[in-house]
């Protein structure tokens, strides 16, 4: 009796598991499939390397680019058509040479017109959005479009009628043309910025306003000590692309300047091309002085751009 029930109980825990192990064994179940990256099943040999291979080849085309111009900004090479991802003949003779065609200089204006214009742009980004996102007046539905048709509007469309205006302000009589508040003053207002913004702090709740409202905060209060600490996240982006927008404009400084010293290095850049007596690691040293901000904010604020991604996904 005893072994007719241990054969019993058996065959039913062989019913029950055998099921279970095979479908852990089925390399062709989807579940399976689509757990890694193009569909290769995870664990094979053959996945992983055609995945290295895959990441090596992403990682070559976007980090080629970057590569070639530190490794060229660092070598001592006259062929212009040689190019290499490391220096074979590592000098810093190349800035040296830059910096006899005052490379510093335009570095410094682009350094002072970024950090102006950043600021003056996220404080503009960070009272509107918090009067479209939070607040109910007339016209509020005109404004936002307006801040959208900005957008649609490409820099050469509006260079002339700015050129004009920086030479002659209106109601002044005041010509900007020249100096850092030309180029400062038309980046001061970013559509996008406001929009990111504006989007993020209609997200806070409203108890949170209501209790401060309670506690008697008032306006700037409730923008600077309650809501702003909110939006880190939203800062961060609206910090990383509008640096990176303000930094790499060509247009206006070409057009808002008198002479080359108001140069940005964006436009320095383009003299050190056209100069047949500079050589192409000198133009790739200005190049890489002209990458170096850039990454720097990047890398400083990127956890807080991943954070405002992910945190717009995630709410709603």
């Amino acid at each position: 009796m005893t072994t007719a029930l241990h054969s019993v109980r058996t065959e039913t825990e062989a019913i029950i598991v055998s099921p279970r192990r095979r479908r852990r064994r089925r390399r062709g179940d989807p579940s399976e499939r689509f757990e890694t990256a193009l569909g290769w099943t995870a664990g094979r040999r053959s996945s992983v390397v055609l995945r290295i291979a895959l990441a090596l080849i992403v990682l070559y085309v976007f980090a080629g680019p970057v590569l070639t111009v530190i490794a060229g900004a660092f070598d001592l090479n006259s062929d212009p058509t040689r190019l290499t991802l490391i220096p074979t003949n590592p000098s810093l003779k190349n800035f040296e040479v830059a910096s006899e065609r005052g490379i510093w200089g335009f570095f410094g204006n682009s350094i002072v017109i970024a950090g102006g214009g950043l600021l003056l742009q996220t404080f503009v980004a960070v009272t509107a959005g918090y009067a479209l996102a939070r607040h109910r007046f007339r016209g509020q539905a005109l404004v936002f479009a307006l801040f959208l048709a900005t957008m649609m509007l490409p820099e050469e469309l509006v260079a002339v009628p700015l050129a004009v205006v920086l030479g002659d302000v209106p109601l002044t009589g005041i010509s900007l043309r020249g100096t850092v508040w030309a180029v400062i003053l038309p980046v001061a207002a970013s559509a996008f910025s406001i929009l990111v913004m504006t989007a993020f702090m209609r997200d806070i709740p409203d108890e949170i306003e209501e209790a401060a409202r309670i506690d008697g905060a008032g306006e700037i209060r409730m923008l600077f000590q309650i809501v702003l600490p909110l939006c880190k996240p939203a800062l961060g982006v609206v910090t990383i692309f509008g640096f990176i927008g303000i930094w790499d404009q060509y247009l206006l400084p070409l057009v808002a300047a008198n002479s080359t010293s108001d140069y940005m290095i964006t436009v320095a850049l383009t003299s050190l091309r056209a100069d047949v007596q500079v050589g192409t690691g000198v133009l790739l040293a200005g190049a890489f002085l002209a990458l170096v901000p850039s990454l720097i904010v990047y890398l400083l604020l990127q956890n807080s751009l991943v954070k405002g991604i992910t945190t717009g996904a995630v709410k709603g």
